[in-house]
């Protein structure tokens, strides 16, 4: 057994030893979530095992130390920065990773260079939805698809694993994430060229060697002088371009005018119509409006077709100066590229450079011609029937005009519609021709029931005979001539003066009543009849005749009008 002394000693030492451990230990004032710098003591085949100045080594995961092929150069004694996560974990560890301090390291710098938009290189590693993936100082970055070149790229396998010049264009803190953009980097670099270029160069400069580079449906692009030029297809000529691939070819030079050049955009426009005369300054001495000229069909359009009146002059003929009896007709019907017609100058817009031509007015126009048929017996031809009008062409000009539902009989119903179908052929009579629109009347034909009142005399305040038609509750339909034409409504007010007398079931059809004309008017076809008008009339009559005084004297209205007609009292027996 140790003695009391020795114990005594062992246990000093050991309070020593601890006492210095713990004063090694305050001294390194290790931190959570720092980078810390480690030495290497032990390299295995799985870990790295470094000294942090902690109670134990740490150990690293190898595959931490594959990039950029640090474990090659890795030995023991060499120094390294780890990021400390826990000082002690639950298993009594140090939690450190070479991985985040080298990420944490980069993106500190990735802060810096993002701020003043310094040129980084970088690695596009793979292929995401969008875009690529690049390593960018250890790194993974995204870069969009639009930014991997200032023009679309087909195939991108030479840019693979290649160091790139990237510029961050924006960063993420809280998520982490960072995109690059080598179209930047591209478009600097051609910017301070272009910007060298361009003051060689000024607007209004004739250039006599512009190489064609591309062509496509809207203009050419140009290289001047190693400037990047745009001659719009506008620019070519005076006239209308189909395509600028029919003028020029790729490679060939061209002389044109600069135009434009934007200082911002570094973007230069420029023009071989420019070099020209405008045939336009003095259109109006050579063309004249309302006059006929002849031209060339140059396009066919949905909407009409353009003419070519002479070099760097079109004019446009809308689809309604094609046709006088058509408004929507196809051009394509009447005319073909490269065809020699005649043409009428409708109007000429010098500011728009606009010419509208018709056709239409160098044919003879059948409008003039039925103006003077009005009121005349005409055939027409079906071509659609509505709710409301029959709509037909004339069978001899094919203009269009329209039979509305009240010309077709002096009845005035809807019903009538029904009696026609599309493709039949009628008679009807032109009642109008106004802005080239055409109204029909089938009625017209025949004689209007309503000249019976012209034919008898007869008008407002005239007292006439008729034969009742139909009893109804609200009144009687009576017929005022024989045939039975002219059927008028006498409301129950109307059919007597006494109340008691006006009831229309006291009535029967075909007996003769006698009724007033208090209402007349052809245009509207509307006649108003009343029978209690007609009696009031008739008393007045009477009394004028016999005085008033025979009523005060004790006779009745009923003895007036007996004596009137000559009755005489019957005798008493």
């Amino acid at each position: 057994m140790e003695s009391k002394q020795e114990l005594k000693k062992n246990n000093n030492l050991h309070k020593e030893f601890q006492n210095l451990l713990d004063q090694d230990f305050k001294d390194r004032r290790l931190k959570e979530n720092e980078i810390i710098k480690a030495k290497v003591t032990e390299i295995t085949k799985n870990y790295i095992v470094v000294d942090c100045k902690a109670k134990m080594e740490g150990m690293i995961p190898i595959e931490e130390f594959r990039n950029d092929d640090e474990l090659s150069k890795l030995k023991i004694g060499s120094q390294i920065d780890v990021f400390l996560e826990r000082i002690e974990s639950f298993k009594g560890e140090i939690i450190i990773s070479r991985d985040k301090a080298r990420k944490m390291k980069a993106w500190k710098k990735m802060e810096k260079v993002f701020e003043t938009q310094e040129e980084m290189t970088g690695y596009i590693t793979g292929k995401v939805k969008g875009g690529f993936i690049a390593n960018v100082m250890g790194l993974p970055c995204f870069m969009p698809s639009s930014q991997i070149d200032v023009r679309p790229l087909k195939k991108i396998d030479h840019l693979m694993n290649t160091p790139l010049k990237v510029i961050a264009t924006r960063i993420d803190k809280n998520r982490g994430n960072v995109c690059v953009s080598r179209r930047a980097v591209l478009e600097k670099s051609k910017n301070a060229e272009i910007t060298k270029a361009l003051k060689n160069i000024k607007e209004g400069d004739i250039v006599e060697d512009a190489l064609v580079k591309a062509t496509t449906d809207w203009g050419i692009f140009l290289d001047i002088n190693g400037v990047d030029a745009l001659l719009h297809v506008s620019d070519l000529s005076h006239g209308r371009v189909k395509k600028p691939s029919d003028l020029v070819t790729i490679g060939q030079k061209l002389k044109v005018k600069i135009t434009k050049i934007d200082e911002k955009t570094n973007r230069v426009s420029a023009s071989v119509k420019a070099l020209t005369e405008d045939p336009f300054q003095n259109i109006e001495k050579k063309y004249k409006v309302g006059e006929v000229y002849e031209g060339v069909v140059t396009k066919i359009m949905d909407y009409g077709c353009f003419v070519k009146i002479e070099d760097g002059i079109e004019g446009l003929i809308h689809n309604s100066e094609l046709d006088w009896t058509n408004r929507n007709i196809k051009p394509n019907k009447i005319f073909s590229v490269s065809q020699k017609i005649k043409f009428k100058i409708v109007n000429i817009d010098k500011e728009t450079k606009r010419i509208s031509l018709s056709y239409k007015a160098t044919l003879e126009n059948p409008w003039d011609k039925i103006k003077n048929k009005i009121g005349e017996e005409v055939k027409i031809k079906i071509s659609n029937i509505t709710d409301k009008a029959i709509f037909g062409e004339l069978t001899d000009s094919g203009l269009s005009g329209m039979l509305h539902y009240k010309e077709i009989s002096y009845d005035e119903n809807f019903d009538d519609l029904k009696k026609f179908k599309k493709n039949d052929q009628i008679k009807v009579k032109i009642l109008d021709v106004k802005d080239d629109k055409i109204r029909f009347s089938k009625r017209a034909l025949e004689k209007d029931p309503l000249d019976w009142f012209k034919d008898n005399n007869k008008k407002v305040g005239d007292v006439i005979t008729t034969r009742i038609h139909e009893v109804l509750k609200t009144g009687v339909k009576v017929s005022i001539d024989r045939d039975k034409k002219i059927i008028a409504m006498i409301k129950k007010a109307d059919l007597a003066k006494d109340t008691a007398d006006a009831r229309p079931e006291v009535f029967s059809p075909g007996n003769a009543l006698d009724a007033k004309i208090i209402e007349l008017d052809v245009k509207i076809r509307k006649v108003k009849l009343s029978v209690k008008a007609a009696q009031i009339d008739e008393e007045k009559s009477l009394i004028a005749k016999f005085g008033e005084g025979a009523t005060k004297s004790g006779a009745t209205l009923k003895g007036i009008f007996e004596k009137a007609i000559g009755k005489k009292e019957k005798k008493e027996k």
